[in-house]
């Protein structure tokens, strides 16, 4: 359920990147440091394509599902 929840605080983060002012908002805002230091490592990591297009989230993503997905398995074997 956390997976979830975090899941859409990124992609809710990233989408409100197309819209500036809302950033700007206490919502944003408050997303901004919750999302921020998960996702700062990819924006080293990972170059902006293009100059513009960040693809970090995307592979942030992936990595939460895959770590989500290893959690899991770990519980499935040892319960």
């Amino acid at each position: 359920m956390l997976y979830n929840i975090y899941f859409f605080m990124i992609l809710i983060y990233v989408l409100m990147s197309w819209l500036p002012n809302v950033r700007e908002s206490f919502i944003g805002e408050l997303l901004g440091k919750l999302v921020e230091p998960y996702l700062t490592p990819f924006r080293r990591i990972i170059p902006a394509l293009f100059g513009t297009l960040d693809i970090s989230p995307i592979i942030a993503l992936l990595v939460l599902d895959f770590a989500k997905n290893g959690l899991m398995y770990l519980v499935d074997k040892v319960f």
